[in-house]
């Protein structure tokens, strides 16, 4: 980051002498001779350190100090002054309008150690911001995300709600029908059976639902079931009062499998 520093003097000579004390440091240097020219040449530099006079005709070192504030908030100020103008200068410091106030004749290590800490401060303090800016940054896209997450949350709540309103439905109808349905996993375990089916084929009340077909209903059945194709045909069902159905299959998921339907009409 390129450390730019704003002197200002009205005397030509104390801005020269300041220049050689710091030219080794690497500083872009700037001038001006009066608190006008040092917030024309603000309004024009991107000014980290500003070192003022505080002596000078028209405008004090503290008045402009205090006005440069509004071109480069940023900037870190230093008044330099005489041990007589010393109250003004801690009043300013104290307000917060400078950060450091340095005395004449001044001592050059001194001068060049405290307008290094200015600059370590200035960035310091751009570090600062550019840290805040990057986690508010980072908080809004987590908000954003977060509100994202929510929303599909919601419609994959909203979904499985519907689907499960629409199963529910569908077993309903199922049980419904006057005729026996029974649905199938591939595994041969039965996963749907309606009251008629039930009623059929577990005269003691029970369920057929978790039952393997090929231990509960009857081997006519389950050789039909069998069948790798969709099959409809009239099938005996044994037992007392032995009956004749139609026995109606169709197989779920084509070739994925996803199960058997099974469905008995008289």
């Amino acid at each position: 980051m390129e450390r730019v520093l704003l002197l200002v003097d009205d005397e030509p000579n104390i801005l020269n002498a300041i220049e050689r004390v710091l030219r080794r440091d690497g500083y872009t240097i700037h001038k001006a001779n009066s608190g006008a020219d040092g917030l024309k040449l603000l309004a024009a530099h991107d000014v980290g350190v500003i070192v003022s006079d505080q002596r000078m005709p028209e405008m004090t070192g503290v008045e402009f100090l205090e006005r440069s504030r509004a071109v480069r908030p940023d900037a870190v100020r230093i008044a330099l002054s005489g041990y007589t103008e010393l109250e003004s200068v801690v009043a300013a410091v104290n307000r917060g309008a400078v950060f450091r106030f340095l005395t004449k004749p001044w001592d050059d290590i001194a001068l060049r150690a405290d307008i290094a800490e200015a600059f370590s401060y200035h960035e310091l303090k751009a570090e600062n911001r550019r840290l805040q800016t990057a986690l508010e940054n980072a908080n809004r896209q987590l908000l954003a995300m977060n509100t994202e997450l929510a929303s599909q949350v919601a419609e994959t709540v909203a979904d499985v709600t519907f689907r499960q309103q629409a199963l529910e439905g569908f077993q309903d109808l199922i049980e419904a029908l006057p005729v026996p349905v029974i649905g199938l996993a591939d595994d041969g375990l039965i996963a749907i059976s309606n009251r008629a089916a039930d009623l059929m084929f577990m005269p003691d009340g029970g369920s057929l639902v978790s039952c393997l077909a090929e231990l509960t209903l009857p081997h006519t059945l389950n050789t039909l079931l069998g069948q790798p194709d969709q099959t409809d045909m009239a099938v005996a069902l044994p037992g007392a009062g032995a009956r004749v159905v139609n026995a109606h299959v169709r197989r779920l998921g084509g070739a994925h499998g996803q199960g058997v339907l099974l469905t008995l009409v008289p």
